[in-house]
């Protein structure tokens, strides 16, 4: 297969996601206005991140790769094939996320219209450990400009 089409993220500017092993992300756009972020995250290959829930709505689309979605335990439970769009709901069930035999690219509009937290990090009690808010993505964004 031709790389003629391939996602080139040489021009990205990734940056770590402090204390969350195996994701990078670089912030497009914060819609002060419309409380949106949009955000590409990049999960490694083969390798699951922080088991966390999404508290706010959020849509997906998946840029390269494979999008892998596991329970607290570690079992995959769903797929996401390149060019997936998903719209999603708050949801209280925690869980992992990665990429398959590549690194993922994902484009995420976080949407926290109330202003309140995006994302929970859970520890393996599913005890909150820490929140990722707006403000806190804001922040990240204009010292990275």
């Amino acid at each position: 297969m031709s790389n003629l089409y391939s996602f080139d993220e040489s021009k990205i500017n990734w940056q770590p996601l402090p204390g969350i092993d195996h994701v990078g992300l670089s912030i497009l756009d914060v819609d002060d206005r419309a409380k949106i972020v949009d955000i590409l995250f990049k999960f490694s290959a083969n390798e699951k991140i922080v088991l966390h829930r999404h508290v706010s709505a959020f849509n997906t689309f998946v840029v390269q790769g494979e999008h892998r979605i596991y329970n607290p335990d570690g079992e995959l439970t769903e797929i996401r094939p390149v060019g997936t769009y998903k719209a999603g709901l708050p949801d209280i069930k925690p869980h992992r996320e990665g990429g398959g035999e590549e690194d993922v690219i994902i484009l995420f509009s976080l949407r926290p219209y109330n202003n309140g937290p995006i994302y929970e990090i859970l520890d393996e009690n599913h005890e909150v450990e820490s929140t990722m808010t707006f403000d806190g993505l804001k922040e990240m964004h204009e010292s990275d400009s």
